[in-house]
């Protein structure tokens, strides 16, 4: 999962960033409304944090630029304004979240899950393909009921095709979900993890489809 956190105080954001990418994520960090706005029109993620109280553009009108642009990247907005006004300019910008400060970090990581599962058309936090299942409020794997343990890089790939499961997705997609903005990428990269998952959960269930990408499916050659 990639993430956008749009946030101006450099402590917070580092904390913030921190907690994430223990959490698997890759994480852009902008500090102001002007490069967010640019991220969020320009890049794939699969979900933001949007403080609102940002220079150069308060988060409010970055949000209504992102919806403009017809990017639907799900958004928790993050922020100390918390006031009734505050929510619902926020949700009437186009907000899909919002949560006041001072937060726990673990609603934030649980909010966020939840937002990127439901975007991705899933109802139920456990997701299974085969015998493969992934518990999406605890970013957890089981293979055949027994906990799979994977690298940052494999469970940012299998989670992808997981949330996708039986859809192609292109190598290009994968390589902009899978790094952070400032990472040396390339679908090469992205084959050699793929090679990884494939000895982990079985050849059989990540399919290459010539010419576009992967696909996780349940169903083997």
């Amino acid at each position: 999962m990639r993430v956008l956190l749009v946030e101006d105080d450099v402590t917070l954001a580092s904390g913030i960033a921190r907690a994430l990418r223990a959490e698997n994520c890759a994480v852009d960090i902008a500090d102001n409304g002007e490069d967010a706005a640019h991220l969020g029109e320009t890049e794939r993620y699969d979900a933001a944090i949007l403080d609102l109280g940002l220079p150069r553009g308060d988060g409010l009108t970055v949000l209504r630029a992102w919806r403009a642009a017809s990017r639907t990247l799900p958004v928790l907005v993050l922020t100390a304004r918390d006031g009734w006004s505050d929510k619902v300019a926020s949700f009437k910008a186009g907000a899909d979240d919002f949560l006041p400060k001072p937060f726990r970090m673990e609603e934030v990581l649980m909010r966020l899950r939840a937002l990127v599962r439901r975007a991705s058309g899933h109802a139920d936090a456990r997701i299974g393909c085969g015998p493969l299942m992934f518990d999406t409020q605890l970013g957890a794997f089981e293979l055949d009921g027994l906990p799979l343990r994977l690298t940052a890089l494999e469970w940012r790939v299998l989670s992808a095709l997981m949330l996708r499961r039986e859809a192609v997705m292109e190598r290009m997609e994968l390589v902009e979900r899978v790094y952070e903005g400032d990472a040396e990428a390339d679908s090469n990269s992205i084959e050699v993890i793929i090679g990884r998952l494939r000895r982990k959960i079985g050849a059989a269930m990540i399919e290459t489809v010539r010419g576009r990408g992967y696909r996780l499916t349940a169903a083997g050659p």
